[in-house]
């Protein structure tokens, strides 16, 4: 990479926002073996967008709860200590996506296939030794930021990778090198080292191509969850082609892509849940 590439892709992740601070607290709680719910609720608490948010998402008819909940305190009792760090997570992403952008690329789209992806980690993280259910919920949400940078930061190259990739159906990470000179990956690890996110994150996100990808049960989760989600058609995040799991994967997940989808059951509650994050 050129020195004026580089500098041109870290302006770009210097021009996202920061990711909030109630919701890098929450994060630090979920790792602190000694925090209780009360803390969690105390830090949702303070912050009335997600709170709102939150409630909003807790009355709805997909969780049908028998009463009408308004505090953060009974959200938690109903619904648990994870789902509630994993809605305070996907509501802070989705503050970040804009509205619109010179690009083209269907955010609505994305944020789908981000959080089905997200969802389907979590799923795939209880089949191995090493990795944290948490963790690999959001290198799911996250796989996929860089996308987001370029479509703010360089719409123009941006699109025209998007129209080659689904022309020619063609890997949108080539299309990516061949239009920028860099790929969503490498973008979207530089965001998370700025977020200051735990290094096996960064890894994770930053080695997502077959061509790349490292050893690790955290990426096989999150690779798989991306590949289970495109096959499936749980929203669409710009690249049309699949990749079949290399044998790394398969020995971490227990089988192929066919195989896992196959014993993994009924994923339709996966992306129910997905859709009605998305609305937030």
């Amino acid at each position: 990479m050129s020195p004026e590439l580089s500098q041109k892709l870290a302006s770009a992740v210097d021009g996202m926002p920061a990711f909030p601070r109630s919701v890098q607290r929450i994060l630090e709680l979920t790792r602190d073996v000694n925090s209780t719910p009360k803390d969690l609720v105390d830090v949702i608490d303070k912050d009335p967008v997600v709170t709102v948010k939150i409630l909003k998402v807790v009355n709805s008819a997909y969780y049908s709860l028998p009463k009408q909940i308004t505090s953060i305190g009974h959200a938690v009792v109903y619904l648990g200590f994870n789902t509630i760090k994993n809605l305070a997570l996907s509501i802070a992403a989705i503050g970040m996506l804009p509205k619109d952008n010179p690009s083209g690329f269907d955010v609505q789209q994305y944020l789908l296939h981000s959080l089905a992806t997200a969802g389907l980690a979590k799923q795939l993280a209880h089949r191995v030794n090493d990795a944290d259910p948490m963790d690999c919920f959001i290198g799911g949400l996250l796989h996929d930021f860089g996308k987001v940078v370029f479509a703010q930061f360089m719409p123009n190259e941006f699109k025209a990778a998007l129209l080659e990739s689904q022309s020619r159906e063609m890997p949108l990470h080539l299309a990516l090198h061949k239009h920028i000179g860099a790929d969503h990956f490498v973008v979207g690890a530089m965001l998370v080292q700025k977020w200051r996110f735990a290094p096996a994150l960064t890894e994770t996100i930053g080695h997502q191509s077959l061509e790349s990808l490292h050893d690790t049960d955290m990426i096989a989760c999150v690779f798989g969850a991306n590949q289970i989600s495109k096959k499936l058609k749980f929203g669409f995040g710009g690249n049309p082609c699949i990749d079949e799991f290399p044998l790394t994967v398969q020995k971490r997940l227990g089988g192929t892509l066919d195989e896992v989808i196959a014993s993994m059951g009924d994923l339709t509650a996966v992306y129910e849940e997905a859709k009605l994050f998305a609305k937030l």
